[in-house]
């Protein structure tokens, strides 16, 4: 685990609990499945589909500790440059998620929002996020947002393509403007920022909307975060100073001056 994360799950809050400071957004790039299924023998796609599992695990979690919004990276426009077999793997494993998770999802009062450019995936992928949205679209525990073939530069790219398309003239594109044409701007930024799987970096995931998110880094792979996970983050994030470039309200006074 990283210096930007807390370094003892154990002093996490226990589970059920809420910590004092609870983010309303987060952001998580579930990295390591492939890892995780490698560590144990078995093929990438065993990973991915364990993945699976813990997404809906972690929904639940995140929505039971107050958490509004859900955020996820599931498929990067960089991904496609993966061998095919893994592709198309991951394609029909979407597919039987759906078909597999979205009553109990439902049921759970979880609303599901897709982002991402969806003109590269199959009509039956998209007819299927499609009827997912329709099916949720009047729940309000948590919403979870699935970025699939998504990228942050191509976030900004479309949003600006939305000013040329409309003719306004460049004193009217401010960052108010460009944020409302955001693949999620439905949602407030991020609060918290979570990687799991030992790398530190943002991999071209929500760029312009992480600008001041807290960011966690944890070495865990992402099938085995769970509730001692979370609360780990969450933990971290209630004890994070968040001034947006503001200085603290008490501030340090060296000492002898």
């Amino acid at each position: 685990m990283s210096d930007l994360a807390l370094p003892d799950a154990a002093a996490a809050p226990a589970a059920g609990s809420r910590p004092a400071a609870v983010p309303r957004h987060v952001a998580v790039v579930m990295d390591g499945n492939g890892r995780w299924a490698r560590q144990r023998y078995m093929p990438r796609f065993f990973g991915h589909k364990q993945g699976v599992d813990a997404l809906v695990r972690a929904v639940n979690t995140f929505a039971d500790r107050g958490v509004e919004f859900l955020t996820v990276f599931a498929f990067s426009s960089e991904n496609w440059k993966r061998p095919s077999e893994e592709v198309s793997g991951l394609m029909s494993l979407v597919l039987v998620a759906v078909s597999k998770y979205l009553a109990k999802m439902a049921g759970d009062g979880v609303r599901i929002r897709i982002i991402g450019d969806r003109s590269a995936v199959s009509d039956k992928l998209r007819q299927a996020w499609e009827h997912a949205e329709q099916v949720t679209r009047d729940n309000h525990r948590i919403t979870l947002a699935v970025a699939f073939n998504y990228g942050g530069r191509w976030d900004v790219v479309q949003a600006c393509r939305h000013a040329v398309a409309q003719g306004l003239p460049p004193e009217q594109i401010d960052e108010a403007w460009l944020s409302q044409h955001m693949a999620l701007s439905f949602a407030p930024d991020p609060d918290l920022f979570i990687r799991t799987g030992g790398e530190m970096r943002m991999s071209n995931f929500l760029l312009w909307q992480a600008a001041y998110s807290e960011l966690f880094f944890t070495e865990c792979l992402w099938p085995d975060f769970g509730q001692a996970e979370i609360d780990a983050a969450l933990a971290a994030y209630a004890q994070r100073d968040r001034r947006f470039g503001s200085l603290p309200a008490h501030p340090v006074v060296p000492a002898g001056t």
